[in-house]
């Protein structure tokens, strides 16, 4: 996941219950013959400029052996319907800036780096880890 890591032993256990009970949940799977093969997960977020809400692509993930088919711009389609219908200004997404297979999906379904004012820069995405003692 994300950083090529799978989910650790207490994501895998709760993962599913917790997330349906997460504020402004919106996720997707993708079905192909009777299997899941794909996901989207997305959280409503609020953009000040806009004064509107956004919704924010947390993850996309396609199985092994099928990425490149249409599943990931499938599953972006259908984030975009859901944003439309939330009366969202805009999709945000983070990528890995070495994972070039889901950059160029991305960029090709009309994504591009976030820039408020080009003088400024391009917006990085930043983070600290709180710790659970």
């Amino acid at each position: 996941m994300g950083g090529g890591d799978g989910l650790s032993d207490y994501a895998k256990l709760n993962l599913v219950h917790t997330i349906r009970e997460v504020p402004g949940f919106h996720g997707a799977l993708a079905w192909l013959d009777g299997r899941a093969v794909g996901l989207i997960d997305c959280f409503a977020g609020f953009s000040t400029f806009a004064a509107r809400p956004l919704l924010n692509v947390h993850d996309v993930v396609v199985i092994n052996g099928l990425r490149g088919q249409g599943i990931g711009k499938a599953l972006l389609a259908w984030a975009e319907q859901r944003a439309s219908q939330l009366g969202c200004c805009k999709l945000t997404l983070e990528v890995l800036s070495r994972n070039s297979m889901a950059m160029a999906c991305y960029t090709s379904f009309g994504f591009a780096p976030y820039v408020l004012d080009p003088k400024a820069g391009n917006a990085l995405l930043m983070q600290k880890t709180i710790s659970e003692d």
